[in-house]
């Protein structure tokens, strides 16, 4: 599942995860050490080679270096474009119900916070880093790419599917 932070990724990845019964990987909980300590980039695309080795999983997060590796094992790719002005407002809803704990979709010892770097990477997703996902998508034309463009679109299509062993199996 891809998107700007703040989209709800994490959430909507639950929620999928429980109607289909898939494993789910938060890319933030693998990557990020205690104190926000980041893997190094060799580590990392190991890491994330080991997580689509699988043959069922839902990967939530976005981490654009590491799209060329779960991409092709995927069977549907989920991008969540919203407004800018949704995500920041997730943001902030999740930094007010949250702030100083540490998310279940998080790496431990990474509580939750907020600052003008992050958000400066929300409000300009669409500009920097949709670009290269998109890129990255054109390369593998034969993927599965759905778009959803607001949270009510999000919980309809979520609620319309009817998920069985034919379904996909696999999900960025």
């Amino acid at each position: 599942m891809l998107g700007s932070g703040g989209s709800g990724k994490s959430t909507l990845s639950c929620q999928l995860s429980q109607r289909t019964g898939l494993p789910l990987i938060h890319l933030d909980k693998e990557y990020w050490r205690p104190g926000w300590v980041k893997t190094p980039k060799a580590e990392w695309r190991k890491r994330v080679e080991e997580i689509v080795k699988g043959d069922q999983w839902i990967v939530d997060g976005n981490f654009t270096s590491s799209l060329d590796i779960r991409i092709p094992r995927c069977d549907c790719v989920l991008l969540l474009h919203y407004s800018r002005v949704t995500c920041i407002l997730g943001v902030i809803k999740r930094v007010l119900s949250g702030l100083g704990k540490t998310r279940p979709d998080m790496g431990r010892g990474c509580p939750e916070r907020v600052d003008l770097g992050f958000l400066k990477w929300v409000w300009n997703f669409q500009k920097n880093d949709l670009p290269k996902i998109w890129e990255q998508l054109d390369r593998f034309p034969d993927k599965t790419v759905i778009v959803l463009k607001s949270r009510k679109q999000a919980q309809k299509w979520l609620e319309s599917r009817s998920f069985s062993k034919q379904s996909e199996k696999t999900v960025v």
